[in-house]
């Protein structure tokens, strides 16, 4: 990362750093759904905003920094981005369609969205704890949530956006007892229409970076024992089975068992 990147628009310099399309179109939307957090008024008033490459101004280095520059915006809905050279700083492919995923940290202005996230992915599935609208949240509680986490050395919330969409989630819940903090549970869900590209597996090597970091050695999840494609997904990232949840769950009236399962470092 170059030292003067604004800390608000890392997050899209990882957009861009794993970019290589000649051109790429962002909605307003998904790159604030990108950041985390609104972008300035300045971005929606005026078009200089985001043609401007010189100090004091440092939001352009997320895109100039890998050779892209901005060659048009319609304000307040979308901005066109070029690459300068085929190679570009990445050394990239030349193609004009790819897909782009980054995991970052949720920041509070994520708390609606996650909550719309939360519920697509309940009522797709089966085998998540809550099913479909069976569980009432507010935007107050999640951005509290998000508030304990980002204080904490042992709980972390990740979001994968694709293509600047929300796509998937990793909760990662520590302990607080001195005896049981090097150990942390993971709950994960990605939306239907986004499996299958890896997102899941992402969010999981995302929270082995993260554990390492925070002095976790310890990771465990439980899974309906029926749920065949995370079980083999999680035992190919290195969990292993340790028991069985008999009875663990009541879904659609059948008595559901779970399976225990961790990773050690």
């Amino acid at each position: 990362m170059a030292p003067n990147y604004e800390k608000k628009y890392i997050p899209l310099a990882r957009y861009f750093e794993e970019a290589h399309a000649l051109e790429i179109t962002l909605s307003f939307e998904a790159l604030e759904n990108i950041l985390g957090q609104p972008l300035p008024n300045a971005a929606y008033l005026n078009s200089s905003w985001w043609k401007k490459t010189k100090p004091p101004a440092r939001h352009f280095h997320a895109w100039t920094t890998y050779d892209y520059y901005v060659e048009d915006v319609d304000l307040a809905r979308s901005v066109v981005f070029k690459r300068k050279s085929e190679n570009g700083a990445n050394g990239g492919e030349n193609k004009e369609k790819q897909d782009i995923l980054i995991v970052r940290q949720a920041e509070l202005d994520d708390a609606r969205p996650l909550i719309n996230l939360q519920k697509a992915v309940e009522s797709e599935s089966d085998f998540m704890l809550y099913g479909d609208d069976e569980r009432q949240q507010s935007v107050q509680g999640i951005r509290k949530m998000i508030t304990e986490f980002k204080k904490s050395t042992k709980s972390a919330f990740f979001i994968a956006l694709l293509n600047g969409q929300y796509a998937g989630y990793l909760v990662v819940i520590g302990q607080s007892a001195p005896r049981a903090q090097h150990r942390a549970g993971i709950v994960i869900g990605v939306k239907e229409e986004y499996q299958r590209k890896g997102i899941a597996t992402t969010l999981l090597k995302e929270a082995d970076r993260w554990s390492e970091k925070a002095g976790i050695t310890r990771l465990e999840l439980t899974v309906v024992k029926e749920n065949e494609k995370a079980i083999a997904l999680y035992k190919k990232v290195g969990f292993i089975e340790e028991g069985i949840r008999v009875n663990s769950l009541r879904i659609n009236g059948k008595k559901t068992d779970e399976l225990y399962m961790a990773k050690l470092y």
